[in-house]
C-alpha cells in the first residue's frame, strides 16, 4: 500500500509500496468464476503473481503445470488439500530499494543489494519490527539458511561454503535424512550440447522435516546417450520434503504419475513410470490413468525412451530425472556395502545395491520376475511374449529375493530400499506415507 493509506496498525509507515516488507509486496488475491467451488473461504496457501501464468495455461487445458518459476494453483480452486509452493520470491530495484526477500508461511528473509539481511517470523511478527537476524536460536537459523538458500537458487548466487560433490562416491550409511543438511554444488556437462551447468543442493531442516532445494542439475554429466533428449535439460527450483522419521503405514501406497518418488542426494528425483501405454497415442505421452494396462518401462532398452547412460532424461519442462539406478553415487566394486544415496518421497532412505548378508558383501536381490508364457492379443494388449517391455510383464513372488513388495528391507535396524539392476529398480510402491511435496502440480 502507498504510504498515505497504509494500515499503521499491521504495518510500519516506511514499510509501503517500493519496498521489500509485507505492506509494500503482499497484496489480496481474490478468484471467483466457473470451477471455483470453493466459496466464501480463505486461503493460507502462498502463490505469488507469476503462478498466474500457469494456472491460467493449466485451466485452459494445457498439460503441464509448471514452466520456469510459474506453478498452477488450479487445484486450489476445488480442493482445500491441494499441494502448494513452500516459498515464495519477491525481488524489486529501485533508487530507494534495491533487493529480494523469500517468505515461506512461517518466516521471511530480505537480502538487500550489498549483502545485508533481515528475518522475520510472520507468525509472531507479521509487521516485521524484531530483525531475528542475530538470533542463536538454532531452529531460527535453520530457517535462515533455508530461506537464503531458496534465493540463492533464483538468482543463481553461489551458496557460501557450498560442498563441491561433483562425480563423488558417497560413503555415509546413515538412514536419517537430518545427517546430510549441508549446501552442495557441482559443475557437470550436457554432453550431447556441450553446455555447462552448475548444479545446486540445498538439505536443511524445519519441523522434523529435511528440506531439499535444487535446480535438478546432476552431480555428473548427463545427456551423452546416441541421441540427445527430446527435451532440453534446464535449472528448475524445486523443493522436497521428506520426514526425519518415517513410519511404515498399515498399507503400502503404489507408484503413480501424479507423486514423484524420490530425491537424491545429488538433487536429481526419481520418477520410474512412464506416461506412455500400448495403443495409447503414439505410446510415449497420454496414458495418465492408472489403470490403463499395458504401461511402458523406461528402462526396457527397445522401448526406445532414449535415456542417457545414468537412466535418465528430461520432462517436457526441463526436469532432468531418473528412471533406473543413477549408475552414479555409489561404488558398484562390491568391496563394501552401498551408502544412502537418496530419500524416498514417505522419508525411508535408498541404499545404493550392495549389503552384508551376514557370510558375504552382494547385491540386494528384488521378489519380482517375468511372468511366464505370453501376454494376451486382441481388444487392446499387445501379445507376444512377456519380455520386460512393460511393467504389467512383471510379477512380485514373496520371498523370491531378498526384498519385499516395495523394493525394502530391514537390515541392521533399518529400514530402506535398495538399488537394483532389475525391476523394480529402485521403488515398486512406498511403504511409507508419501509427503504432499512430491506431489505433481
Amino acid at each position: 500500500s502507498p504510504k498515505a493509506v497504509i494500515d499503521a496498525q499491521s504495518y510500519a509507515g516506511e514499510h509501503s509500496k517500493g519496498t521489500l516488507y509485507q505492506g509494500g509486496v503482499a497484496v489480496p488475491l481474490v478468484i471467483s468464476g466457473k470451477g471455483v467451488t470453493r466459496a466464501n473461504v480463505r486461503e493460507s496457501a502462498l502463490v505469488t503473481a507469476t503462478d498466474l501464468f500457469a494456472t491460467i495455461a493449466h485451466i485452459a487445458g494445457a498439460e503441464s503445470a509448471s514452466i520456469h518459476d510459474s506453478h498452477s494453483f488450479k487445484a486450489l480452486l476445488s480442493s482445500e488439500d491441494a499441494s502448494t509452493e513452500s516459498f515464495v520470491y519477491t525481488e524489486f530495484e529501485s533508487d530507494e530499494t534495491t533487493g529480494w526477500s523469500v517468505r515461506s508461511n512461517t518466516h521471511k528473509v530480505i537480502q538487500f543489494e550489498g549483502g545485508q539481511q533481515e528475518l522475520y517470523s510472520l507468525v509472531d511478527n507479521f509487521g516485521e519490527t524484531e530483525n531475528l537476524i542475530n538470533s542463536s536460536d538454532a531452529a531460527i537459523q535453520n530457517q535462515l539458511s533455508t530461506l537464503v538458500t531458496f534465493g540463492r537458487n533464483v538468482t543463481g548466487e553461489e551458496p557460501a561454503g557450498a560442498q563441491d560433490i561433483t562425480n563423488i562416491i558417497l560413503s555415509n550409511g546413515s538412514g536419517n535424512c537430518a545427517d546430510y543438511a549441508a549446501s552442495y554444488s557441482s559443475n557437470v556437462l550436457d554432453v550431447n550440447n556441450n553446455t555447462i551447468f552448475m548444479g545446486d543442493l540445498m538439505v536443511g531442516l524445519s519441523n522434523n522435516k529435511c528440506q531439499f532445494m535444487t535446480n535438478a542439475i546432476p552431480n555428473h554429466d548427463f545427456n551423452d546417450g546416441g541421441q540427445a533428449f527430446p527435451n532440453h535439460v534446464s535449472e528448475q527450483n524445486d523443493l522436497f520434503e521428506v520426514t526425519q522419521t518415517p513410519m511404515k503405514a498399515a498399507e503400502t501406497t503404489a507408484l503413480s504419475l501424479t507423486v514423484d518418488n524420490a530425491i537424491m542426494l545429488n538433487g536429481v528425483k526419481v520418477d520410474l513410470l512412464a506416461a506412455g501405454c500400448y495403443n495409447v497415442g503414439n505410446g510415449k505421452v497420454g496414458c495418465n490413468d492408472m489403470n490403463q494396462p499395458w504401461r511402458y518401462d523406461p528402462m526396457h532398452e527397445p522401448n526406445g525412451f532414449r535415456v542417457d547412460s545414468h537412466n535418465a532424461h528430461s520432462q517436457p519442462d526441463g526436469t532432468y530425472h531418473y528412471h533406473g539406478s543413477p549408475l552414479a553415487l555409489f561404488s558398484d566394486d562390491g568391496q563394501n556395502t552401498s551408502p544412502v544415496v537418496g530419500f524416498a518421497a514417505d522419508g525411508f532412505p535408498i541404499f545404493g545395491s550392495y549389503f552384508d548378508d551376514g557370510s558375504e558383501i552382494r547385491k540386494a536381490l528384488p521378489s519380482y520376475q517375468l511372468k511366464a508364457g505370453t501376454r494376451p492379443s486382441g481388444d487392446g494388449n499387445p501379445g507376444g511374449v512377456y519380455d520386460g517391455a512393460y511393467r504389467d510383464d512383471y510379477e512380485y513372488v514373496e520371498g523370491l529375493g531378498d526384498l519385499d513388495e516395495c523394493n525394502g528391507m530391514m537390515v541392521n535396524g533399518v529400514y530402506g530400499y535398495y538399488i537394483t539392476d532389475n525391476y523394480p529398480y529402485v521403488l515398486g510402491c512406498f511403504t511409507g506415507t508419501p509427503d504432499v511435496s512430491f506431489n505433481k502440480n
